[in-house]
Formats: structure tokens, C-alpha cells, sequence
């Protein structure tokens, strides 16, 4: 097992157990050594595991069974895994980590653009994959958008066309509602909360992933070029603001009342 492709740590020395009760994983991985190394780490991490070698399968059994974790190749026979991340994303909420061999850039940026939150390069350790994981699990799930009876009003954002409900999660642009996923979403509320605040890359790293994140700071590169594409934000007046060799500024949203 030492020497499969596309692992580049060896599989024993496994992590003590850690207690995941009724964390379901499902783990889309082609190459069935790669797969099992994969879901013993996930295992032995307390989840409980599919492990699963074709894209249209992994569809079906993320319907039936709803797991709250995906680790997604992207080189899959029946879908791909660009295909298989966009449809889980028409009715999963699910944490999708992409495993590819590709280091394009327009590559990871098609895999988080169609919702993915993370993606790791093979050959990858299995232990990085596990730490990338609990971070993930340590981030809120999507909010729910229908407030207490007597909560105070939500925190609403206008940024020119965007608006943005910190508390329902959700955004419109020009009136129409646009869907972020959940690190997209993230990382416009961290620079919301800092407005005119020059944000760098590794404080969006601590607050959107978390300290321990064990990643490079290119991921939040890759996420802002989706989030702008997204919020249709381009030419010279950006709502999100590059500061070159630095990070991200955003200028001070106006309050809004709650829609």
C-alpha cells in the first residue's frame, strides 16, 4: 500500500480514533487502492464510509444516503467529477473536498466554482486530508434563512447592486438571487465585517478555514476569481478590491433593513 499512486505518505501509522458519530462520508475515487487508503484514514477518523469508483454512482448514493463529507476525484468514469460536484450541489449541502492531479489553475477554479470547498493536488498525505477535513467540520453549516419569531432584525448589506443577508445567507445581484457556495459566502462576509479594511489572505485563511489549516494561501486567489465572476464584479470600480502582494479590501457596505 506504500507505494500507490497518488499517495505520498505511508497508510500506517493510522490517527487514533476521534469520535464522528453519525458523520457519514462518501469517498469517489477511481483508483480502488487509493479509494480504500482514503476511507481506512476516514474510518479510523470515526466517520462512517461509502467508498464508491464511478461519478454516477456517487450521485445516486449521495441522494439515498446524504453524506456529510465528499472526497471527489476529478478523473471519474460515467461523470466526471466536475459534473458529479455540480449536481450534488442541486441538493447537497455536503463539505466537498476534490482530489485531482491537475495544478492548472483554470482547473481548481472550475472545481470550486461549481461548489466545491477545497481540492488537494495528488500525490497528497492522507493525514492533510483528514486536518483539511476538520477544519471544514468546524465551519457553520448553511444558516437557516427563516428567523425566530422574536429575533432582531437580520444584517443586511447593500454594496450597489449586491445585497447580501448575513444571517439567511444569501445574495442578490441586480435583484436577482445568486448562489455562493459556502466558502464564497465565507470570505465575502469576513471582508463585510472589516469594510474599508485591507483583509489578508492568511486572516481570510484563519477565519474562513481555521488556524490549523494546513493549505497554501492560493486557495482564497482561486475563490475570490469564482466570487467575482459571480457577483458579475469586473472592471475598474470593483466591489472587491485587489491590494497587490497583500489581500482584499471591500468598501463600507451600507446597512439595509431586513428583506
Amino acid at each position: 500500500m506504500n507505494s500507490v499512486p497518488g499517495v505520498s505518505a505511508p497508510a500506517d501509522g493510522l490517527p487514533a480514533d476521534r469520535p464522528r458519530a453519525g458523520l457519514h462520508a462518501l469517498v469517489v475515487e477511481d483508483e480502488p487502492d487509493l479509494a480504500a487508503i482514503v476511507g481506512d484514514y476516514l474510518r479510523r477518523a470515526g466517520f462512517d464510509v461509502t467508498v464508491l469508483h464511478d461519478g454516477t454512482q456517487a450521485v445516486a448514493s449521495a441522494q439515498q444516503h446524504a453524506p456529510d463529507v465528499v472526497v471527489l476525484d476529478l478523473g471519474l468514469p460515467g461523470l466526471d467529477g466536475i459534473e458529479v460536484c455540480r449536481q450534488l450541489r442541486t441538493f447537497s449541502d455536503a463539505y466537498i473536498v476534490m482530489l485531482t492531479a491537475r495544478a492548472a489553475e483554470v482547473d481548481m477554479l472550475i472545481g470550486l466554482s461549481v461548489g466545491a470547498d477545497d481540492y488537494i493536488l495528488k500525490p497528497f498525505s492522507p493525514r492533510v486530508l483528514i486536518a483539511r477535513i476538520d477544519a471544514m467540520l468546524r465551519r457553520p453549516r448553511q444558516a437557516d434563512a427563516e428567523p425566530e419569531p422574536d429575533a432582531p432584525p437580520r444584517r443586511v448589506r447593500e454594496l450597489g447592486p449586491v445585497i447580501v443577508d448575513l444571517d439567511a445567507r444569501q445574495v442578490w445581484v441586480g435583484g436577482n438571487h445568486v448562489h455562493l457556495t459556502r466558502t464564497e459566502f465565507d470570505i465575502l462576509a469576513a471582508l463585510i465585517r472589516r469594510p474599508g479594511v485591507v483583509v489578508t489572505r492568511e486572516h481570510l485563511m484563519n477565519t474562513v478555514w481555521d488556524s490549523d489549516w494546513v493549505g497554501d494561501t492560493h486557495v482564497v486567489d482561486v475563490h475570490i476569481g469564482s466570487l467575482r465572476r459571480k457577483l458579475d464584479d469586473r472592471g475598474d470600480d470593483r466591489l472587491i478590491e485587489t491590494v497587490r502582494g497583500v489581500g482584499y479590501r471591500i468598501d463600507t457596505p451600507t446597512p439595509s433593513s431586513a428583506r
